[in-house]
């Protein structure tokens, strides 16, 4: 028996990161046929209908996926190359990330990367904050003085679901608690 959860990280892992391991292609903004995504999550065994796919876009507690019309894609998070279209955004004072204790040598020396993907991520209240850094362990939450960074150049990005994204934190604009 499937959950909705390991439906949606399965989607979250095919319109993020390898869309060929379904079957499906992603245009250059990310977005995917939803057919192609039916038929992809079918042929592995997680066959679900168009209603399913709505109630698990809708009801994401996270909002990590957009639907329109026949289309669908990931609203941010992706490591294969696609271009989400976001205007540059002017953030807000502070903002907010989620990790645990075991990365914060690497964040001290090298502040915070993306790793595989293309931007950090970033929260808009400590709250969010906690609840992903908590997904790993105990969470630890830094505060990110994020207009600071962005005086001296950062382009900060604001998705419609609420996530703020930018390339990189260095050291001197993270705060512990």
């Amino acid at each position: 028996m499937r959950s909705s959860e390991s439906v949606s990280r399965r989607l979250a892992h095919i319109l993020r990161h390898d869309p060929a391991s379904a079957g499906v292609k992603l245009d250059e903004a990310g977005w995917a046929d939803v057919d192609a995504v039916l038929a992809g999550l079918a042929a592995e065994g997680r066959p679900i209908g168009r209603a399913e796919l709505e109630r698990l876009v809708r009801d994401n507690d996270k909002r990590r996926f957009a639907l329109d019309g026949d289309r669908i894609r990931a609203r941010q998070g992706h490591s294969v190359p696609v271009d989400l279209g976001l205007a540059p955004a002017s953030p807000p004072e502070l903002l907010f990330h989620g990790t645990v204790g075991r990365f914060l040598p690497s964040i001290r020396e090298q502040g915070l990367l993306p790793g595989n993907r293309h931007h950090v991520h970033l929260s808009p209240d400590r709250a969010t904050a906690r609840t992903v850094g908590g997904r790993r362990g105990r969470p630890v939450v830094l505060t990110v003085l994020a207009a600071r960074l962005a005086a001296t150049g950062a382009v900060f990005h604001h998705t419609d679901n609420g996530v703020w994204l930018t390339a990189a934190v260095p050291p001197g604009y993270l705060r512990e608690p």
